[in-house]
């Protein structure tokens, strides 16, 4: 696949000295991602001078940022799923980053990701491997600019598991990103069982991202499922996994949980309360539920505000949140700057949410 099928048109003279593809082999891809006048073409430019010290200087490292790969945008567009995703480009992918110092961006498709109603299997297995190999092909391109979290099938067990392997083992994929829910299962879902044990064997990076689950959707007019579902439906799924024994049995996940957990942290007092209420999940949590929330990660996405960072904070550790951005739904100096004025980190916290936790769990980006 062409890369430069989603770059806008003052790009595309890297388009015209990019090699060839053809068709799909493991070789192949690989050998096609290195295209040195896409590189040269596409170098960021520095920040501008007007920057502070605190945002040239940083090397943030963004583990929510979305990228459309032509083959997705051309399925949603067809299903009214497109909305701002349609006006990405790589050209003001780097130059939000750079506004704001962030060295490296983790790629990640956002909603409704590669599982559409209308794909039969085999388009949907196709559909998800053409979005990893566009996403592999940014990442070799845009060398240290990129990462990205691959996209699978999630209702084809053996599609998932294949597009797994292919991604982690031949793309290098720094992870899978799934959404907190598919139709009416969310991620804890005996369904999902074989897929959560290869990502727990492979002690996978697991990005999650909302969406509005079958039951949620259109439910008030002038309330559109962002605004409140998204967060609801990361609660659900995060219930999902600790409720149904998921966190528990599945340690090596590393999960990163977007908007701060949703509204988890307001409703910690029922959270920690359901093994009292239901004594037959105690075993459980043999430390309580909290200390497995503690566990996980979150990012600041669209909560770099005081009420909802304050309330995260009083969850869980510092060392547990991660920098990230919803890009291109809200800008990265939004953040940058929101984190700032928030009043709860100090020099030392805001480093480690925008770096130094980050490349823990992805240390191929330093």
């Amino acid at each position: 696949m062409d890369l430069s099928t989603g770059l806008s048109s003052r790009w595309r003279c890297c388009a015209d000295c990019a090699p060839a593809t053809g068709p799909r082999r493991r070789g192949l891809l690989l050998g096609a991602l290195g295209s040195a006048a896409l590189a040269a073409c596409s170098t960021p430019a520095p920040p501008s001078a007007g920057g502070t010290v605190a945002t040239t200087l940083a090397r943030r490292i963004d583990v929510h940022h979305h990228t459309t790969p032509p083959a997705w945008l051309a399925v949603a567009r067809g299903r009214g799923a497109d909305g701002l995703a349609a006006g990405w480009t790589l050209e003001k992918s780097l130059a939000d980053m750079d506004r704001a110092g962030v060295q490296t961006a983790i790629s990640s498709i956002t909603t409704p990701g590669v599982v559409f109603p209308h794909l039969d299997q085999a388009a949907g297995r196709r559909l998800a491997r053409e979005c990893n190999e566009w996403q592999a092909r940014l990442v070799a391109d845009q060398r240290g600019r990129f990462g990205f979290f691959a996209a699978l099938p999630m209702l084809d067990t053996d599609g998932a598991l294949q597009e797994l392997a292919y991604a982690l083992d031949t793309l290098k994929a720094d992870g899978i990103g799934l959404l907190t829910s598919y139709g009416d299962k969310w991620l804890g879902d005996p369904a999902f069982l074989p897929i959560m044990e290869e990502l727990n064997r492979r002690r996978a990076v697991v990005y999650t991202h909302p969406t509005a689950a079958n039951c949620c959707v259109n439910l008030q007019a002038n309330v559109p499922p962002v605004m409140v579902e998204f967060g609801t439906d990361t609660t659900r799924t995060i219930a999902s996994i600790l409720f149904n024994g998921n966190a528990r049995r599945f340690r090596d996940i590393r999960w990163i949980f977007s908007h701060a957990g949703g509204t988890m942290p307001f409703l910690i007092e029922r959270f920690v309360r359901h093994p009292t209420l239901v004594p037959s999940s105690a075993p459980l949590f043999p430390q309580g539920v909290q200390a497995e929330l503690s566990r996980f990660y979150y990012d600041t996405a669209q909560v770099a505000n005081s009420a909802a960072l304050s309330a995260l904070l009083k969850v869980v550790p510092v060392q547990q949140v991660v920098f990230g951005t919803d890009y291109p739904f809200r800008t990265s100096l939004d953040h940058v700057e929101g984190l700032r004025k928030a009043g709860v980190f100090d020099e030392a916290s805001l480093a480690m949410i925008e770096r130094t936790t980050p490349l823990s769990l992805l240390p191929q980006r330093g």
